[in-house]
């Protein structure tokens, strides 16, 4: 069931951005790939998908397209056989951001009538490559349960989602790398002050307040029972202007190993806000070897 739930879900997800991100699917495809920036590349082969129109997907993504999510085969054609799924199972998503870095998109999603998965919504965020020829080449993905009760009354995907400070985009991308090997890997905790801006910082993890004596609680809670979280690897870093995506591996519950996807927004040289999606890397019915990272 989790893998073919897996199956339907990425389905679904690319349903919802394809539809909110292209003015339509036959108007984008009569541009050619090279006329059209990497949003709407992606938007429009992800409205191909949720038509299921396999000829639009040939056309812009290529053959060999490499599939990171553990429970979706790799290659464009498998993922075409795949899509039926999505119109038996009603499994649909909500783009809520799209943002790009260079040759990435990466997006923050929310699954709808995902039940058959453990929850009736889910939390995602999913990440696509597109190569030096426009076509879309990679994908990468980590989701959790949407809660409806949070520490901090915020949900996990609400918040602002307006690009600003083009400018700042390498220097925010750094303060994120500094915030995590700094604070969520140790080297040195005690300047989190450094990086979090503490009389207005924003938490959407579900189990964490609001402000930097939210997360002082936080961690208190999860040493005291022996089960604080720990990074331990930097995968990927992926910003436009004042949003920032790290994706980061590292273990919890009992030495798990786990993929961390963290999403903050910086104003100020400071994190103002921060969401997040943390997966359990599994190891048995696996798609493939191609693993949660690979960057």
């Amino acid at each position: 069931m989790r893998k073919a739930f897996t199956v339907l879900a990425l389905s679904g997800l690319l349903v919802s951005c394809g539809n909110a991100q292209t003015k339509s699917t036959s108007e984008l495809n009569s541009k050619e790939s090279n006329e059209m920036n990497n949003k709407e590349i992606v938007g429009t082969f992800l409205g191909a998908v949720a038509k299921q129109d396999a000829e639009s997907m040939r056309k812009f993504a290529n053959a060999d397209y490499i599939q990171h999510n553990p429970f979706v085969p790799t290659g464009l054609e498998p993922f075409i056989g795949l899509l039926p799924v999505l119109k038996e199972h009603g499994t649909y998503a909500e783009n809520v951001r799209m943002f790009q870095d260079g040759n990435y998109v990466f997006m923050h999603n929310i699954w709808k009538n995902a039940k058959p998965f453990g929850a009736d919504e889910m939390v995602a965020f999913d990440i696509i490559r597109v190569d030096e020829n426009g076509k879309v080449a990679e994908h990468w993905d980590a989701m959790t349960d949407l809660v409806k009760e949070t520490a901090s009354g915020r949900t996990q995907t609400d918040g602002p989602n307006t690009v600003e400070d083009l400018d700042k985009t390498e220097a925010n991308k750094a303060l994120a790398v500094s915030l995590i090997e700094d604070v969520l890997m140790g080297k040195n905790p005690s300047k989190i002050g450094d990086y979090i801006r503490s009389e207005s910082y924003h938490q959407h993890n579900p189990q964490i307040k609001d402000g930097l004596t939210g997360i002082v609680e936080a961690v208190e809670y999860l040493t005291s029972q022996n089960n604080m979280f720990k990074y331990t690897k930097i995968h990927k870093v992926l910003g436009e202007g004042n949003f920032v995506l790290a994706v980061s591996e590292g273990e919890w519950n009992g030495g798990k190993k786990h993929v961390f996807y963290d999403l903050f927004r910086m104003k100020g040289g400071k994190i103002i806000e921060h969401w997040d999606v943390i997966q359990d890397i599994p190891t048995e019915g696996l798609a493939h070897n191609n693993g949660m990272f690979g960057f």
